[in-house]
């Protein structure tokens, strides 16, 4: 299955893959400060684990920073 995160075709690799299937094979499961939205609209983090990602979706990745 295809998708496009942050602007870039990504093939999935788990068979009925959800959104922390696609945020752990992009190595972004061990960070903080993730966020993500799917056509625009955020995905609470809590439902991650069971959100069944679809072919095309566009999923943007954003971390957050700290800095001055």
């Amino acid at each position: 299955m295809l998708v496009t995160v942050n602007n870039q075709p990504v093939k999935l690799t788990a068979a009925q893959p959800t959104l922390v299937n696609l945020v752990q094979q992009l190595q972004f499961g061990e960070k903080k400060g993730i966020a993500v939205a799917i056509q625009d609209e955020i995905v609470p983090k809590s439902t991650w684990p069971t959100y069944a990602l679809q072919e095309n979706d566009k999923v943007t990745i954003i971390q957050a920073t700290q800095g001055g």
